[in-house]
C-alpha cells in the first residue's frame, strides 16, 4: 500500500507523463477514471448545497476557515495556530474546530503550543455539533456586537470580550467542509508544488478544481522563501485569472531554535550543532519543503558544515536527512 501511495504521488507531481515509468503510465487510465467519478460527486454535492437541498449551519460567532485545495504540506495547521494565538493575545478566545486526522496528533500539537492561552480545541467530524457542545460548556460572545466603525465601543465593553467565552471559531482544514458557513475563507498554497499536474484526486493532488479559488477571501503562499521570484509571479498570475481582486500574502517556516523533547520550553541556538552527525526526521505533508528548509537553516552556518551525506529518503509523506557538521 505504501508503494502504491508513493507511485500515485509521483504521478500527481509529474509535469510530463512521458518521463514516467511503464508502471506509472499503466495506472494513469484507472486514476483518470476515478478522478472523473470524483469530479461528478463534487459537482452533485455543490449543486445540492447551492440549491438548498443541503443546508449550511450558521454559528453564533464569526468563523474563520483555513484550508487548502491540495493534499498536505500547505502550512494550514501552523496558520491556524498563528491566528488563534493572535486572537487570544487580543483578548478574543478562539475555538479551533479540527476533524482529528491521524489519531488527533495535530490537535495535541496545537494544545501543546497554545498551552496557557484562552484557546479551546474541539475535535470531531461534525464541526457544528462539536461547536455546540463547547459553546454550552464555555459560553460564547460575538465580538462584532461591541464594534462601532471597526473600533471597540468603550473600554468596559472590550473587557466583556476579554473573557474566556468563545469569541471566534477557527476551522482547521475547513475549505471542503461546506456544511458550516464562514465569514473569512483563507486558502493556503504550497509554493513549491502549488497544483501538481492540475488534476483532481486521485490522478492529481487537487481536492477541488482550480475554479474553487474563487471561494477564497485571502490566499497565503507558503514556503515562499524556497520559491523563485519567477515562479511566485506565475502562481499569482494564475490565481488572479480566477479571481482578480484576490489578496495574496506570503509565509515561510523560519526555525529559530531547537528544544529538548522532554521540555518544549528549552531554547537551544541553531549554531550549537557542530562536531557531530545530525539525524533529521519528519513526517509532514511536504517532504521536499522539509529537505530544502533544513538546508536553508544551516546556510548561515555553512562554514561549519563539512559534508552533507547523501542520505535523503522521500517515502510517501516522510523524509529523513543525515548530515555531518563540524
Amino acid at each position: 500500500m505504501e508503494k502504491l501511495r508513493r507511485v500515485v504521488k509521483e504521478i500527481a507531481d509529474a509535469q510530463d507523463y512521458t518521463k514516467l515509468s511503464a508502471l506509472h503510465r499503466s495506472l494513469i487510465p484507472i486514476l483518470s477514471l476515478a478522478s472523473s467519478l470524483y469530479g461528478v460527486v463534487l459537482s452533485i454535492r455543490h449543486y445540492l448545497y447551492h440549491f438548498g437541498f443541503f443546508s449550511k449551519h450558521r454559528l453564533p460567532v464569526p468563523v474563520i476557515s483555513v484550508g487548502n485545495l491540495t493534499w498536505g504540506g500547505n502550512g494550514k495547521t501552523p496558520m491556524v495556530e498563528f491566528i488563534s494565538s493572535w486572537l487570544a493575545d487580543s483578548g478574543i478566545s478562539p475555538l479551533i474546530l479540527t476533524r482529528g486526522y491521524a489519531g488527533g496528533d495535530e490537535a495535541r500539537m496545537l494544545a501543546r503550543h497554545l498551552r496557557g492561552k484562552a484557546v479551546k480545541i474541539g475535535v470531531g467530524a461534525n464541526r457544528a455539533v462539536t461547536a455546540a457542545c463547547l459553546f454550552k460548556r464555555h459560553g460564547y460572545v460575538d465580538p462584532r456586537d461591541y464594534l462601532v466603525e471597526g473600533k471597540w465601543h468603550e473600554q468596559k465593553e472590550r473587557s466583556r470580550i476579554n473573557s474566556r467565552k468563545v469569541g471566534v471559531v477557527v476551522l482547521d482544514d475547513g475549505m471542503q467542509h461546506w456544511s458550516l458557513q464562514r465569514d473569512v475563507e483563507i486558502l493556503m498554497v504550497n509554493g513549491l508544488t502549488p497544483w501538481g499536474n492540475h488534476q483532481i484526486l486521485p490522478l492529481g493532488p487537487l481536492r477541488e478544481p482550480l475554479k474553487a479559488l474563487g471561494k477564497a477571501d485571502v490566499v497565503v503562499i507558503h514556503h515562499a522563501n524556497l520559491v523563485s521570484e519567477h515562479n511566485l509571479r506565475y502562481i499569482k498570475l494564475m490565481m488572479r485569472e480566477v479571481k482578480k481582486s484576490l489578496p495574496i500574502f506570503f509565509t515561510r517556516m523560519s526555525p529559530s531554535h531547537f528544544f529538548e523533547v522532554g521540555n518544549i520550553n528549552t531554547r537551544i541556538p541553531l549554531d550549537i550543532l557542530c562536531n557531530g552527525v545530525v539525524l533529521c526526521v519528519s513526517a509532514i505533508g511536504s517532504a521536499n519543503a522539509f529537505v530544502q528548509g533544513i538546508k536553508k537553516v544551516f546556510c548561515p552556518f555553512s562554514h561549519l558544515i563539512l559534508n552533507i551525506i547523501c542520505l535523503i529518503i522521500l517515502s510517501g509523506e516522510s523524509s529523513l536527512i543525515l548530515m555531518e557538521v563540524q
